[in-house]
């Protein structure tokens, strides 16, 4: 069952890739157009900006999410480097539970807002702003879940950080 786990886990990871360096080429690809039209013809383009944007934020935070591992994160690892296992734990156990609660008691709000943005639309594409704004939600979620199980392996004695599976290829 861990093997099954792991792989589907792994699949999963892929498919965030996929969609991360989608985002990635549709940015660049609108930022080129935006180039292209700007200096070639003199043509300023809304959209492709306002596109840019868009992919920015989500990339950002769909990559934070989804793709991001744990020893990938930037972190200020004083306390390691200072203190013993036990101090690395309960800094491990108390920046999760910080984490944890203070999204939890973003959540409710974060919801109302973004459910909120529906009556709204982008300048340029027209899209509802509930629907680039949810990302947000899904990083809230994804970010409390990594943190709960950041807590778990804390508690059961861990320092909290997760040792990296990737395989070299």
């Amino acid at each position: 069952m861990d093997s099954y786990k792991r792989a589907t886990t792994e699949w999963l990871r892929r498919r965030a890739e996929q969609v991360l360096s989608a985002l990635l080429g549709v940015m660049f690809i609108a930022f080129l157009v935006q180039i292209v039209f700007r200096y070639l013809f003199n043509w300023p383009t809304g959209w492709s900006s306002e596109l840019t944007v868009i992919c920015w934020l989500w990339m950002v935070l769909w990559g934070s999410a989804f793709v991001l591992r744990e020893d990938e994160e930037i972190r200020l690892d004083l306390a390691p480097a200072i203190f013993g296992a036990r101090a690395r734990r309960a800094a491990a156990m108390t920046v999760a539970l910080a984490v944890i609660v203070f999204y939890g008691l973003s959540l409710p709000a974060s919801y109302d807002y973004v459910t909120f943005m529906k009556v709204e639309r982008s300048a340029y594409l027209g899209i509802r702003l509930d629907f680039l704004y949810s990302i947000y939600l899904l990083f809230l979620l994804a970010s409390i879940a990594r943190y709960a199980a950041l807590l778990w392996r804390a508690v059961r004695g861990g320092d909290g950080a997760q040792k990296s599976h990737r395989s070299a290829t």
